[in-house]
């Protein structure tokens, strides 16, 4: 900075006058000015403070992830919120259509306190207006527009990409509760979100299912929902609740189901046959899922045994499936049905492949199979002696259906059974019905040998003969009439007349009556009379000898 000018004096010389003595020279002191300095400050304080609340934001910001969808519908970039139990944990950044414009990216930046919502296991969905079987969810956001809702995962492995569900999941991780793995041949009418019912109350649901590998089954995960779970042991027997169960008994027409929703929607329903459910069961533990309770609660069946049997008879109405009954009681069902040809006996047979379950009848009998005295074979020997046959029987007359009965024909021949094949080969007999029908078409063929025609000859011979006869019948009736009816008259006259003699006869007030009268009361005193003499006899038998003795006075 340059040194300032020094004012004019007063006593400066005028022009023109002699030059004076020369003043002393001034020193130039430079003076400091702060002003500047506190200028610079201002721009470095807010710098500072915006490094400070750039240093708080990147402090404080959240990971950013991908969330793949198949549509972006109801999302909004800049606005759709992240919800976990209904709180924010972050926002949509961007929403781009994919390359191959398969799926639309959802970019999410997280707050800080949602790192943990990087886990590989973490599950993402949008939660919109819906109605499934699970009931009505996503009301709330017809005012307040969708979001996306979060399932924290609990795997230490993360990511910055994930799937969206289509469908928000039925369970998450902070319900309470266990789940556990039901193995079925179909998955019926159920559907993520059915319910399931413990004593027709709903404590759980459907939680997803899958088909099996080999494609034979299907897997279902049920939840059940505290405190309903410690219900749930390892003798449960879980079944199909869906639809209506409609029994058939002696006491009449028995209709059961869940509830109404499960007719619609079906459903699972469990409990444990005679309330004996044992230890409760551990989490992801398996059931099998039966068709019906029936089925559930039935005792296992045990070791299954295959039989062969041969009909020579129509099969029509028998389907596999078909249950083998003795004497009421299913102990097995029909697996399969063919044809074959006999080439030494040069017919057909039909061959029924069953399936007996043994224990069905031995744990309804007294003896036990380790107390008997005899092995499978000899008992199987030995029914067959004492005439164990299977025979086709009808099992519904509406229907036409039929199924294989096993029971005893002591008067049938005797058939030997090889114990030893496999499968074992049963002896049959000819359904009842057939011998009927056998029966039946024996009486038709003997009808058909009858000459009817020579019949109906003889009949119309013999018809002509009887007309002949009547119109001479005829004939002989108007001669009687004409030659026999005035002496039938005469002689009636005469009949009246010996009537009328007969009458006056027998009047009260004839002679004959009077007469008889009179005869009577002689008949009466001899009757007297004798009962007097028979009563003097018994007290004097020795008068007949000796005769009537005098009588003596005294």
């Amino acid at each position: 900075m340059s040194a300032e000018t020094p004012p004019p004096s007063n006593n400066a010389l005028p022009e023109g006058a002699p030059d004076a003595a020369p003043a002393p020279k001034a020193k130039v002191r430079r003076r400091r000015n702060w002003l500047p300095s506190l200028i610079w400050l201002i721009p470095i304080v807010a710098a500072l403070v915006g490094l400070w609340l750039v240093a708080k934001i990147l402090r404080e910001r959240g990971p950013e992830i991908y969330i793949n969808f198949v549509t972006a519908e109801g999302l909004e970039a800049g606005k759709t919120a992240v919800r976990y139990k209904d709180v924010q944990i972050g926002v949509v950044e961007t929403i781009r259509l994919a390359r191959d414009r398969s799926h639309v990216q959802v970019k999410v930046q997280l707050k800080k306190e949602a790192e943990g919502f990087t886990a590989v296991d973490t599950r993402y969905w949008v939660v919109r207006p819906r109605f499934d079987t699970s009931g009505i969810s996503g009301l709330g956001t017809l005012l307040s527009g969708a979001y996306i809702g979060a399932d924290a995962g609990e795997s230490e492995e993360t990511q910055s990409e994930f799937k969206g569900l289509e469908q928000p999941p039925i369970i998450t991780r902070g319900a309470n509760g266990r789940q556990f793995v039901l193995r079925a041949r179909d998955v019926g009418s159920l559907d993520i979100g059915s319910p399931v019912y413990y004593r027709r109350i709903k404590v759980g649901q459907v939680a997803s299912y899958q088909l099996d590998g080999d494609g034979r089954g299907v897997t279902l995960r049920v939840f059940v929902n505290a405190p309903y779970d410690k219900f749930v042991g390892v003798n449960t027997r879980f079944w199909h609740a869906s639809g209506i169960d409609v029994q058939l008994s002696a006491a009449g027409v028995a209709v059961r189901t869940q509830s109404l929703a499960t007719i619609v929607l079906g459903g699972i329903a469990f409990q444990a046959p005679d309330d004996e459910m044992g230890p409760t069961a551990t989490e992801n533990t398996s059931f099998a899922l039966a068709e019906d309770e029936s089925m559930a609660m039935r005792e296992p069946d045990g070791e299954s045994r295959s039989m062969l049997l041969y009909f020579n008879q129509s099969l029509r109405g028998l389907t596999v499936g078909a249950p083998v009954d003795f004497r009421g009681i299913v102990i097995g069902e029909v697996k399969s049905i063919g044809a074959e040809f006999d080439s030494s006996q040069r017919e057909f047979r039909m061959p029924v492949m069953v399936e007996v379950y043994p224990d069905r009848l031995r744990r309804r009998s007294r003896e036990k199979e380790e107390d008997s005295r005899w092995t499978p074979e000899q008992r199987i020997r030995w029914l067959v002696g004492k005439g164990l046959r299977a025979q086709l029987r009808t099992g519904n007359l509406l229907t036409g259906q039929n199924y294989v009965a096993l029971d005893f024909f002591p008067h049938t021949a005797p058939a030997k059974i090889d114990v030893s094949k496999n499968p074992m080969e049963l002896p049959t007999v000819p359904n009842s019905l057939d011998d009927l029908q056998a029966q039946l078409q024996e009486i038709v063929t003997k009808v058909n040998k009858v000459p009817f025609d020579q019949i109906g000859k003889d009949v119309r011979t013999t018809l002509a003969s009887m007309d002949k006869t009547l119109k001479s019948l005829e004939k002989l009736t108007s001669g009687l009439n004409n030659d026999v009816s005035p002496e039938i008259t005469a002689a009636m006259k005469d009949v009246r007349k010996t009537l009328n003699t007969a009458e006056r006869t027998i009047a009260s007030d004839s002679p004959l009556q009077q007469d008889m009268r009179q005869t009577l009361q002689e008949l009466t005193r001899a009757a007297a009379s004798l009962r007097v003499l028979t009563d003097y006899l018994e007290r004097h038998p020795e008068s007949l000898l000796r005769g009537k003795p005098e009588d003596t006075k005294q």
